[in-house]
């Protein structure tokens, strides 16, 4: 192949058919070859043996003398159309132009290898083409309506010598182009123009062939863009000798121009505005100049929306060709005239407010009876207005009840007055709205609490929602023309403007309903002037000498102001000395009576006088509070701590204000002992496991007293941290009869609380842990009897607390571990030299055999 590669210079495979007077195209292309990319080419021409030459690319003096008018004049020129490619270009080809044409390239190789040059045959052949129209007419003018059908023709013929075939296409012209209609090539094909696809496959365009080589278009269905200059465009081809077609000349003609009168649908009237049980009145012509036989179709429809789809609109009437009208009974359609349809809809309701449009399609008659539909068409949307007839009324809203004071009931009434032109499809509904009102010029938007629809379903609002579903809050109506709103109890929050909204809905054919007006009234002003809540409690000591053991009586005088029907609630606390350990605040909450009378026992904690105290109302306006067998610990100040009460909403009470009276002492005078608490540990520091004693010393001043005279309530307490910044924890407790309560623990340490002397108690914690550390103290209460046999309970006596620390042994704590541990290394190592022993003596063993080598003597030199 390396050997056999050169320049190769292509034409035409000849003979080229051309036809006289057309031009002629022949092209020359090198490959293959070396040397610059751009190649030069020379034509030359023969008709039997000698050659002319024609025309070069790069020398301009190639042209003989024969052909230099023709280059000059560009009837004979070159047209290069890549570097490695020319054309010749022969305008009006003539029959002394047939022969052969030689296309010869200059060689620009390193060696001379492939061809030259190449030849092909031109042979000219006479025109024997012609097209005309239909009776030689060049073009026939049609004026048609749009629907109708038309044909054109025109005639095409050839008498070549050759064999060629003819492809014939018809053309429109509705601008400045032509564009294709339908062909019908010289392959013998149909090819329909762009756009042109869909009605071909509907055979509303069609290519005939007929008698005396004509061709006729047909067009059914004409429309708009139907219109427009056609004309018939026949090229000639013959198949060349490497077996493609080749269009060897082209010739047209106009055949007709036809223009296309469009068919419109139109509503006479533009926007319409009617009232309420009027008739709507709508008329739908269609232009159009048919003046054959035809029918129109006529359909109207109704849609909220302009922009709404035909599938989304509402069928209102129909008339079809027949002039059949589908049943209707407030809607009519009647055929006024040839292109004229009237609609008519009798006692209009607002609901028909919307667009309205029509739709028609033209019908004609074919030859073998049946109707076709040439033109639909669809009339812009007409808006239709329908104004409500609006009942006249006012509203008038008045209180009927008014509150004086928080909690009182309210009633305000929506009533209907002058009501005129109203019906039996009329009915009323009302809206209420709360409007707070403010000092400033702040702008204050008016709130909804309750409204009701057509079919008088009540719709709550978010302000009154919960009140309503309570119960506080009412709607009525209490007649056709009255409705009630009612707060059960009124609160200050509920001060302000109301007023209410009266709707009135009329009921359409549908039995639907629509609101139609609305009227306000004027606002009512809710107000009352509220004075602040005065509570004064006076607080009186019946008995004001007393010692221990009597009875205690107090009284509680309550009187208020600006508070409606209140009921009181006592409470009475006591304020102890700060020495007092039973409550380290200093107040106590003691008795309590609610304002519905019932008493409750609060922080009284002493199991052997629970009846010991009293409270009861003597009068609405005066409590008695009573403490029989008093103690020396019951010293202090006592208080009535009274709350007013105000009936509130659904039966509950609402607080108003609270009240303390002056307090009223309690104060034993007493020339008994003096006991003093304190707490001792002879090793306050342990470790571990070890026992901890503590002892709680009593020591006594003043008159002394027999041991069966006294005896003591004792609990130990702890505070797990060394600032006394925790709570205490109580440990143990022994009370004066002897028994001993421990409290819950959660380690392993235990405890023992035990009475040792009349005056000193042991408290033993065994196994000690490291979380028994802290602060360590005694709290004791003294009873004492007195000379009327009767026991006094003194006040309670702390003592300063007691440090214990708890340390750890450090031998025996590490004591086992190390034993165990030690222990352990011994059992492993040993383990381990069993394991290697028996290893390398039974596992591992390998038996090596030594060569045996002969003990031999050596020999002296003589015996060699």
């Amino acid at each position: 192949l390396a050997f056999c590669r050169g320049r190769i210079v292509r034409v035409p495979k000849g003979p080229l058919i051309r036809v006289v007077g057309t031009e002629v195209v022949i092209p020359c292309s090198v490959s293959d070859y070396d040397g610059p990319s751009e190649q030069n080419f020379d034509w030359e021409f023969s008709r039997e043996t000698d050659f002319l030459r024609i025309v070069s690319t790069w020398d301009s003096t190639f042209t003989s003398e024969e052909y230099q008018k023709r280059v000059g004049r560009g009837d004979i020129k070159l047209r290069r159309s890549s570097n490695d490619a020319v054309e010749l270009v022969i305008r009006n080809i003539q029959p002394a132009d047939q022969g052969r044409y030689k296309c010869s390239t200059p060689s620009t190789d390193a060696t001379v290898q492939g061809n030259y040059d190449a030849e092909v045959q031109v042979k000219v052949i006479s025109d024997g083409l012609s097209v005309s129209g239909s009776k030689g007419r060049s073009s026939t003018p049609l004026r048609l309506s749009e629907g109708d059908s038309f044909r054109l023709r025109c005639s095409a013929i050839t008498t070549s010598p050759e064999h060629t075939h003819l492809h014939v296409t018809w053309q429109i012209k509705s601008g400045s182009a032509w564009r294709d209609v339908l062909s019908l090539t010289h392959e013998g094909k149909f090819q329909p123009g762009p756009g042109y696809e869909e009605r071909y496959r509907n055979g509303d365009i069609r290519l005939d062939t007929g008698a005396n080589d004509t061709y006729r278009l047909s067009v059914s269905q004409a429309s708009s863009a139907d219109g427009g200059n056609y004309r018939c465009l026949v090229s000639e081809w013959v198949r060349g000798a490497d077996g493609s077609w080749q269009r060897i000349q082209e010739k047209s003609v106009e055949i007709a121009s036809v223009s296309i009168q469009r068919t419109d649908v139109v509503i006479s009237t533009s926007n319409v505005s009617v009232t309420e049980r009027d008739s709507l009145d709508l008329t739908c012509n269609i232009t159009t100049d048919r003046s054959g036989i035809f029918q129109a179709e006529v359909m109207w429809y109704f849609s909220a929306s302009p922009d709404d789809a035909l599938s989304d609109a509402q069928l209102l009437l129909s008339m079809d060709r027949d002039s059949v009208v589908s049943d209707s009974t407030l809607i009519s359609l009647s055929h006024v005239d040839r292109n004229s349809y009237r609609l008519l809809v009798r006692d209009v309701d607002v609901e028909d407010s919307g667009y309205y449009f029509c739709e028609a399609a033209i019908w004609v008659p074919l030859h073998n009876g049946s109707w076709h539909k040439v033109v639909e068409r669809m009339s812009a949307p007409v808006s239709v207005m329908v104004t409500a007839l609006e009942p006249d009324y006012d509203v008038f809203l008045n209180a009927s009840k008014t509150p004086k004071f928080s909690d009182d009931p309210t009633e305000l009434n929506c009533r209907i007055t002058n009501a005129q032109d109203t019906e039996a499809n009329l009915r009323f509904t009302v809206s209420w709205y709360y409007r707070q009102r403010l000092r400033s010029d702040d702008v204050v938007t008016d709130e909804l609490l309750a409204t009701m629809d057509a079919d008088w379903t009540l719709l709550l609002g978010d302000r009154s929602r919960q009140r309503i579903q309570n119960g506080e809050i009412i709607f009525s109506k209490k007649s056709v023309d009255t409705f009630s709103l009612r707060i059960q109890w009124t609160s200050e929050s509920d001060r302000g403007d109301y007023f209410c909204v009266i709707s009135a809905w009329s009921r359409h054919r549908n039995n639907s309903w629509v609101k139609s007006k609305d009227v306000t009234s004027a606002p009512v002003n809710i107000f009352w002037a509220t004075q602040d809540y005065t509570l004064t409690v006076e607080a009186v000591k019946l008995k004001p000498f007393f010692v221990a053991g009597h009875t205690f009586e107090m009284t509680c005088k309550v009187s208020s102001k600006n508070i409606k029907t209140p009921r009181y609630s006592v409470l009475i606390t006591a304020e102890k000395p700060l020495t007092d350990q039973s409550n380290p605040n200093g107040t106590t909450r003691i008795i309590s009576l609610n304002q519905d009378s019932v008493v409750r026992l609060e922080d009284w904690t002493d199991q052997t006088r629970v009846d010991g105290v009293v409270l009861e109302k003597v009068q609405e306006n005066e409590f008695r509070y009573r403490m029989y067998q008093t103690q020396i610990s019951d010293a202090g100040l006592y208080r009535c701590v009274v709350t007013a009460w105000s009936p509130g909403g659904g039966g509950m009470w609402r607080e108003a204000v609270n009240g303390l009276s002056n307090p009223i002492q309690i104060d034993f005078q007493t020339s008994g002992p003096v006991f003093n608490v304190s707490v001792h540990s002879d090793s306050p520091t342990i470790y571990q496991g070890e026992v901890a004693d503590l002892l709680c010393i009593i020591t006594m001043e003043g008159m002394a007293l027999e041991p069966d005279d006294m005896s003591f309530d004792v609990s130990w307490f702890a505070v797990r941290s060394f600032a006394l910044d925790r709570e205490p924890i109580l440990l143990a407790s022994l009370d004066r009869r002897g028994i001993v309560t421990q409290s819950r623990r959660n380690g392993s340490s235990d405890i023992s609380l035990e009475r040792i002397s009349p005056l000193e108690f042991r408290l033993r914690v065994h196994g000690c842990e490291d979380h028994d550390f802290g602060n360590h103290y005694c709290v004791v209460t003294p009873w004492v009897r007195s000379a009327t046999g009767v026991w006094q309970r003194e006040t309670d006596i702390r003592a300063k607390p007691i440090f214990v620390s708890v340390k750890m042994d450090v031998l025996n704590a590490f004591k086992y571990p190390l034993l165990i541990g030690i222990g352990l290394a011994t059992v492993i190592g040993l383990l381990s030299c069993l394991i290697g022993y028996c290893s390398s003596r039974w596992c591992c063993k390998k038996e090596v055999q030594e060569t045996r080598r002969e003990r031999r003597r050596l020999m002296s030199m003589e015996m060699d």
